[in-house]
């Protein structure tokens, strides 16, 4: 048996002001295995974006562990984290995150430039061919439509062929038809590239697309299964 690609143990988070202590997680505490993909799901401030961020070694843990490929996400330092981050990491937004200063061949070359690849034009312009904006190459952000620019996104974070992709609502901000492409091309690309995916989300119909359901109620894991339609009968 393959050892988990993300094992999350007994993460708790609370945050302290004047009035007092808030628990955001309390002993969350589950893994994924390689190529697996996962809807995180939940009402409104019950956690999920929180989580997603500690996966990410983005936001720390009052205490608990986040083990990424077997690294010990929290006994490294910010700098190790962050390269941990770049080699193993995609990330997909619901606000896009694009740099509005960049044409979309730019933004989805930018991760390869930073890992020093030297075919990162080449590779940038093959994957926006992928997502079909093969004519958008040289157009920024501002003239983009939200579907577009949700697909360089997608570009972005599959150039690098990450081992894990992490999804904040990724069809948030798009009209039903748009987040149902994108959705489509997020999984076409998840599968195509081997990626364990961990998703987002508060649509269920969306959530059930994915092999397991954590649900997440008042900062605490209260299921994590297969959706009905992916269950085996």
């Amino acid at each position: 048996m393959s050892e988990p690609i993300i094992a999350v143990e007994h993460v708790y988070k609370s945050v302290t002001d004047s009035t007092g202590t808030l628990d955001i997680l309390r002993d969350i505490d589950f893994t994924l295995a390689p190529r697996e993909t996962a809807a995180i799901v939940g009402a409104s401030g019950s956690g999920k974006s929180t989580l997603l961020s500690i996966i990410a070694g983005l936001d720390t843990p009052t205490r608990g562990t986040v083990r990424l490929g077997g690294d010990d996400l929290f006994a490294l330092d910010e700098d190790a984290r962050a390269a941990l981050r770049a080699r193993k990491l995609g990330f997909v937004f619901q606000s896009f995150q694009l740099m509005g200063n960049l044409t979309a061949l730019e933004n989805v070359m930018l991760p390869l430039e930073l890992a020093g690849r030297r075919d990162a034009r080449k590779a940038a312009a093959e994957m926006l061919g992928r997502v079909g904006l093969s004519q958008r190459l040289g157009h920024y952000p501002r003239v983009l439509s939200g579907g577009e620019q949700q697909r360089v996104a997608l570009a972005r974070a599959f150039v690098v062929e990450p081992a894990v992709l992490l999804a904040d609502e990724p069809t948030g901000s798009l009209d039903f038809a748009t987040g149902e492409t994108v959705m489509e091309l997020m999984l076409d690309l998840n599968r195509e590239q081997g990626t364990t995916l961990v998703l987002v989300t508060h649509d269920r119909d969306i959530a059930a697309r994915c092999e397991r359901r954590i649900t997440i109620e008042a900062g605490r894991v209260l299921a994590a299964e297969a959706p009905a339609l992916n269950r085996v009968a």
